[in-house]
């Protein structure tokens, strides 16, 4: 399983249509990994049905709800502090409820209620429908909690709003839970075990958002390339299904294909991907379909062996390496971004030097890089002590920090004197007379407004660049407009 935290939009509060008749009022914060914020929209559609608006202030709040990680001990405790504030509040405004939801509500649930009482309600992520209930439980004065998790819930009947949209890129959520036990990680015990989403409910929400002007959408999911469906239930049990079940199952390469057949102008992305789990036909299926980005998130949090082996990775170096080599022969200008761990218990310096070599061989557009933490409740946790110290952990995370921006550099000038289809996103951060906008291979560009709109496709000539951004001048419309 990978994670990718975007820090920028961690504590985001998260805000919809007012509906006249709902009374009360919700004010829901979330972290961690795009997964989490996901949830948030389903949980916003399900009690908007109760009765509740949402809310961006918290003054105004009949309901407060956090929708939290455990990937990282930072962003515990961030969600910590948060309900620290919120219970202080609450002696001021005694109506007000607070729940947790999310990874952090299951091995949390007593501290939370009954040790620290800071919460009124504890939710975890496979019980979200359970929430009217709930809800009613806390109303009546009682605490509540529901963090069983379950072997068939995908949320594939719940309609999500969409919360603090750009109105042109939405994330459509294609698999629940993981059945990789990355002994760094915990959310196999968070989420559950991994079960797919019925792939017309997800074809109907394509086309629901293309209708609504949506032109990109990301298929979510903690390990996309394991997507299966052959009628519901867990991946695990497959083998379980009948003959007809098996031979009408459609795995990720075929969702991917009826996804952009259904709308062939809508940009298609995924993540994330598992580089055991990758097979061969995603990567023609990328290459047939215009529409589908020339991006993959291919996390592999070490370059040594050994440590892959004490990750409980199920691919090699040189298995990673063949996967690279197929993307680059296939998809020539592919982008590749990658997940790192620098100081996982025992690494040494020869697997540090391994990490580094393997990135000096891939070159990685972007990557998400950060020091070991144990995560209680993990394999890692339990099995393997935490022998390297922070000190070292911090300069190797430097050092691999430091070429990943080298050859983020060299990736982003590569662009520079081609013309590239970007769709605009929103006005540029820096400057109110450009906009912004992302390529195929999910670069950021920037280019002046001049008579373009949001949700424009349009071809834009890459003249300049930063680190991080293409700068250019759009030379026309896309054909996909």
């Amino acid at each position: 399983m990978e994670k990718t935290i975007d820090e920028g939009i961690q504590g985001s509060v998260l805000s919809t249509e007012r509906k006249v008749q709902n009374q009360r009022n919700l004010y829901i914060e979330s972290y961690g990994c795009q997964m989490n914020f996901s949830d948030s929209e389903i949980v916003a559609s399900i009690l908007a049905e109760e009765g509740f608006n949402t809310t961006q202030n918290l003054e105004d709040a009949d309901l407060v709800l956090v929708n939290t990680c455990s990937i990282r001990e930072k962003a515990e405790l961030t969600v910590r502090k948060r309900l620290e504030k919120f219970n202080a509040i609450k002696k001021d405004r005694p109506h007000l409820k607070v729940g947790v939801l999310g990874c952090m509500a299951e091995r949390l649930k007593h501290q939370f209620l009954e040790e620290e009482k800071i919460v009124d309600m504890v939710v975890g992520p496979d019980a979200y429908k359970d929430l009217p209930n709930l809800i009613q439980e806390i109303d009546e004065g009682r605490n509540a909690v529901n963090v069983i998790l379950s072997k068939d819930e995908t949320y594939g009947d719940v309609a999500p709003v969409r919360l603090n949209s750009n109105g042109v890129t939405a994330f459509v959520s294609i698999t629940r839970g993981c059945d990789n036990m990355c002994t760094f990680c915990v959310v196999p015990f968070t989420r559950g075990r991994e079960r797919s989403r019925d792939p017309q409910s997800i074809i109907n929400e394509v086309n629901d958002l293309w209708n609504k002007g949506f032109r990109e959408v990301t298929l979510l999911g903690q390990n996309v390339d394991s997507y299966l469906w052959y009628g519901g239930g867990l991946k695990k049990d497959f083998g379980k299904a009948s003959e007809m079940e098996q031979a009408m199952a459609v795995n990720f390469s075929q969702l991917l294909e009826k996804v952009a057949l259904a709308q062939p102008k809508m940009r298609i992305r995924f993540s994330t991907s598992n580089p055991q789990d990758m097979t061969l036909d995603v990567i023609h299926t990328m290459a047939k379909y215009e529409n589908i980005c020339n991006y993959i998130h291919l996390p592999v949090q070490s370059g040594s062996n050994r440590i892959l082996k004490a990750m409980n990775r199920l691919h090699t170096r040189e298995e990673y390496f063949a996967l690279i080599d197929n993307i680059r022969n296939i998809i020539p200008d592919c982008a590749i971004s990658q997940d790192m761990i620098a100081g996982f218990p025992t690494e040494n310096e020869e697997d540090h030097q391994d990490t580094l070599t393997l990135m000096e061989y891939v070159k990685y557009d972007y990557g998400f890089m950060f020091a070991y933490s144990e995560r209680p409740g993990t394999l890692a946790e339990r099995k393997l002590e935490d022998t390297v110290p922070p000190e070292i952990k911090k300069r190797r995370l430097t050092e691999i920090i430091d070429l990943q921006r080298q050859h983020s550099l060299e990736r982003i000038k590569a662009n520079l004197g081609k013309t590239q289809e970007v769709l605009i996103e929103g006005v540029s951060k820096k400057s109110d007379a450009h906009w912004m906008g992302r390529t195929s291979q999910n670069t950021v560009a920037v280019f002046p407004k001049e008579d373009y709109k949001v949700g424009d496709f349009v071809m834009v000539e890459m003249q300049e660049c930063t680190s991080a951004t293409l700068l250019g001048k759009a030379v026309g419309y896309s054909h996909n407009n």
